[in-house]
């Protein structure tokens, strides 16, 4: 995986490479899809949600640039396996999933791969972060938004990093936000696939 779908696609940051390799992708699908696990496709987890392509995870987590000491916010938590990744690139790790049965999930799939005690999971709106625990280097979001949710600019810390797709049915693109003293500075990457981002009322805060 790491050689074939990731080097040779253009990942090049030895850190984000290394962490892909470290963490085992199939402790966070479902035994019915176990098989293809390192598959280059997005794959079911139920609830209408994926567990993203390994090429997507690799690419948000090297777009972030971080360095080792940070942390980080990552929305929409599906299966935890990108939460999962961050953990073995960043100091401390924040996620937050809006639907309950995913949230559990990843919760025991997180404790199975060893990072129960590395990642701090809530459950809630996503789209509102976790602004108890702000400001954050960076925020990865696994869903898209038809723009980057002002809430979640606002909890990055000055040069922080929002990397969330943006756009609708007609297209999605990966943008990259840093937080600047003059306003939102956004570069455009690569086209995307992603399950739409849902908001609803946050609930509270559970680990």
């Amino acid at each position: 995986m790491v050689e074939w779908q990731l080097r040779r696609r253009g990942i090049d940051d030895e850190r984000v490479l290394a962490a892909m390799g470290r963490v085992q992708r199939e402790v966070f699908v479902p035994p019915d899809v176990r098989d293809a696990a390192y598959a280059d496709a997005a794959l079911p987890i139920g609830g209408d949600q994926t567990i993203s392509q390994p090429y997507m995870v690799a690419l948000i987590c090297e777009q972030l640039a971080f360095q080792g000491g940070e942390r980080v916010l990552d929305v929409g938590t599906g299966s935890g396996y990108q939460a999962a990744v961050l953990a073995e690139l960043v100091a401390e790790v924040h996620t937050i999933e809006r639907i309950p049965e995913l949230a559990e999930s990843a919760r025991t799939n997180l404790a199975a791969a060893g990072y129960g005690e590395r990642v701090h999971l809530h459950r809630g709106d996503g789209t509102l972060g976790v602004p108890e625990y702000a400001p954050f280097a960076g925020i990865a979001v696994a869903a898209a938004a038809l723009e980057a949710p002002p809430a979640l600019y606002d909890q990055l810390e000055p040069r922080g990093r929002l990397v969330v797709p943006v756009g609708g049915s007609s297209g999605q693109w990966l943008e990259v936000v840093v937080r600047t003293p003059e306003g939102p500075a956004v570069l455009r990457t690569v086209p995307c696939r992603f399950v739409p981002l849902v908001a609803e009322f946050s609930a509270p805060a559970d680990g």
